[in-house]
């Protein structure tokens, strides 16, 4: 240290001041796009205007007309062209000509922190912070204003004497609009939106200045502002630091950044910013984030060494246990005096209707959508929204539950599993008032479902195989009855070593590669294995009332309406078994329907259960015949004008009224574009 400083040595010391005089209207102008030696200093200033909030400055300087640069007949022209032929007061330019040019100012810097004006004098340093550093450049404004006078002059021309144009503009109908209430996503991009922050700009008045050459007496004046005004150092404490105050400044301490939390929940937060966060709050913050998880995927997202027991006591707090699985509460989702960011809805009703959701997963596995919406009475939206949290859509099968049932909780945390399901009760007993539906129609199921029985073809076989030969001799005495009776004629005997294999009931799930046993009732096998009876008096009853209030269904959607059938009949009361399309087909043809051979387009992409239509055709009314003849229209095209329906039954029929048409229409077809389709043709 000793040789550096002899090798630069002090050769002066310079006291340095802090004034404050102008410390807050101390502004450094720049002009980025003249040169240095052409200052503006002897340019006639004509006026000044400035927003201090937003440190915007515009200054009018004037023009030398009478300079050989300066082009006489374009500055004639602009000036036509802002101002017009006629003289006002509101003119730009009052001599006809462009006589002036405005600058505005733009931001150099938004932090100035850094930066000082200074002066030197008698050995002393003086320094001034700067407000803030604006570059002028030229502003083409008056463009604008020459655009807008165009605009008008051609208005006028086009428009003319129209005051019967203006009467019919009055009498125009006004059609009203409620905006819906907006969300904070859609707040903070008005707010950051450019026509947001010119109204903003808009808002701050301008205030007024006088301009002052440099060399006038009042700015000799104020430049006396530049020095302290008093040199006493204990009125300077900002510059007299110790080492140590000084070290301080240069390297702030991090504890601002050590006792700052992160705020939570951000899709952005970090593990590391997580960790930090008390227990319970990260708890909620992963719960609120993740929607759905279950408890071991939670410890695992834990800081290491987090205990099980207290994890449990948070998660309870913030969550309900659905299928083993924590799914987050509705009300730290949607809290109190919130709305829904979808359709406004305030956050009481969207918790009721959410509960309901959850509810309904703890007692199924799938549940409807449209069955949902009928009860809770929300927009489709927001169902949807309930729904993605915790399921996913399946094809003819609702919304299934996105995570299997972990069986393994519930078995390790009885207590836990039971007092969730009391919890679950309490809220049934609730939402019950609510939404007025009673504890029948939705059933809990008391026990599990069964798992699917997985039975290889070597165990098919051996099962078969015994079932064979304990029906041999019941077999053996139905064939010789059969012989007896002339019934059936049988060209093979039975061989009596080896049976015939028998798969009705021996096979856990009734069936042989989803077809029907060989003993299965009702199965008549010397026929060919179809049904001996038809369908059974319950599914031809299903039909006969579905067509009854529908009309005219696709397979597809037929089939989707019996699987909900199916899902709402109580438990153990299934009367159906293995109910495949053929047989269902068979119901419909039986039960006083026909199949519609509607000729789809070539381009279509409707699956084949959905090309497969069906319609009544013998209700026992006056009105089969209206349904017969349309019908046979949509056997030669797939869509019809309503002009042409009407036009055939007039026809057929004679005079019909418009009554009968809406009726026939609304009961068997829908309307899109100007056509009418049979339901379930339509592809969307």
């Amino acid at each position: 240290m000793a040789s550096g400083d002899e090798d630069d040595p002090i050769i002066e010391e310079i006291d340095v001041y802090l004034s404050k005089s102008l410390a807050d209207k101390l502004y450094l102008l720049q002009y980025p796009v003249r040169p240095g030696t052409m200052t503006y200093d002897d340019v006639n200033h004509l006026s000044a205007k400035i927003k201090p909030k937003q440190q915007r400055l515009e200054l009018e300087m004037a023009m030398n007309t009478m300079s050989p640069n300066y082009c006489r007949s374009k500055g004639e022209q602009i000036a036509l062209n802002v101002d017009g032929t006629t003289y006002d007061e509101t003119n730009t330019y009052s001599v006809k000509m462009m006589d002036k040019q405005t600058f505005s100012s733009m931001q150099a810097t938004t932090n100035t922190s850094r930066y000082a004006a200074a002066v030197f004098r008698k050995g002393e340093l003086h320094i001034t912070p700067l407000t803030g550093i604006l570059q002028m450049r030229p502003s083409f404004s008056y463009l604008d204003k020459a655009d807008s006078k165009t605009r008008e002059r051609e208005a006028a021309n086009e428009g003319g004497d129209s005051s019967q144009d203006e009467a019919e503009e009055e009498a125009k109908a006004i059609t009203v609009r409620f905006a819906r209430p907006e969300s904070e996503q859609a707040r903070q991009r008005r707010i950051q939106s450019y026509e947001f922050l010119q109204k903003k700009q808009a808002e701050e008045p301008w205030i007024h200045l006088q301009y002052h050459a440099a060399k006038d007496s009042r700015s000799e004046h104020e430049r006396q502002y530049l020095f302290c005004q008093s040199v006493d150092a204990s009125q300077n404490s900002e510059l007299v630091k110790t080492p140590k105050e000084y070290l301080a400044m240069l390297m702030p301490p991090l504890a601002e950044e050590k006792f700052a939390k992160p705020v939570g929940p951000s899709n952005v937060l970090s593990m590391a910013q997580l960790r930090t966060l008390p227990l319970g709050e990260q708890v909620k913050t992963l719960m609120k984030n993740v929607k759905l998880m279950p408890f071991a995927n939670l410890m695992g997202l834990l800081a290491s060494g987090s205990d099980q027991t207290s994890v449990l006591r948070c998660i309870q707090q913030v969550a309900l246990l659905v299928q083993g699985n924590w799914v987050v509460k509705s009300d730290v989702l949607y809290p109190k005096n919130t709305c829904s960011a979808h359709s406004g809805v305030p956050a009481e009703v969207l918790c009721r209707g959410r509960d309901f959701v959850m509810w309904r997963f703890t007692q199924e596995r799938s549940v409807m959508r449209k069955e949902i919406t009928s009860i809770i009475k929300l927009p489709p939206e927001d169902v949807k929204e309930f729904l993605e949290h915790v399921a996913t859509p399946r094809v003819n099968r609702g919304w299934e539950f996105l995570l299997p049932t972990d069986v393994e909780f519930i078995k390790k945390h009885p207590d836990v599993a039971h007092r969730q399901n009391m919890l679950w009760l309490g809220i049934q007993s609730k939402l019950e008032k609510v939404f007025n539906f009673s504890k029948e129609d939705f059933m809990p199921k008391s026990s599990p479902q069964p798992e699917p029985v997985h039975v290889s073809g070597v165990q098919r076989l051996k099962l078969a195989q015994e079932r064979a030969q304990e029906n041999q001799a019941s077999l053996k005495r139905s064939l010789e009855a059969r012989h007896a009776d002339g019934s059936i004629q049988m060209t093979q005997k039975l061989d009596g070593e080896e049976e015939p294999m028998d798969t009705s009931s021996s096979v856990p799930n009734g069936s042989v590669n989803g077809y029907p046993g060989a003993n299965s009732p009702g199965v008549d096998h010397a026929n060919g294995g179809s049904p001996a009876n038809g369908p059974s008096p319950e599914l031809q009853e299903f039909v006969t009332n579905t067509f009854r209030k529908h009309a005219v269904l696709t397979l597809n959607e037929l089939k989707r309406l019996f699987n909900l059938h199916l899902a709402s009949m109580p438990a153990g009361q299934n009367v159906f078994s293995s109910i495949s399309d053929h047989m269902l087909q068979d119901a419909v043809l039986l039960c006083q329907c026909k199949q519609i051979m509607v000729p789809f387009p070539a381009q279509s992409k409707a699956a084949p259960d959905e090309r497969k239509v069906f319609g009544l055709w013998e209700k026992g009314d006056d009105f089969d015949k209206h349904r017969r003849l349309l019908y046979d229209l949509f056997t030669k095209n797939y869509r019809i004008r309503r002009s042409a329906i009407q036009t055939k039954l007039a026809q057929e029929f004679g005079d019909v009224s418009k009554a009968e048409v809406d009726r026939l229409l609304q009961e068997c077809c829908i309307c899109n574009a100007g056509y009418w389709y049979l339901k379930g043709t339509l592809q969307s």
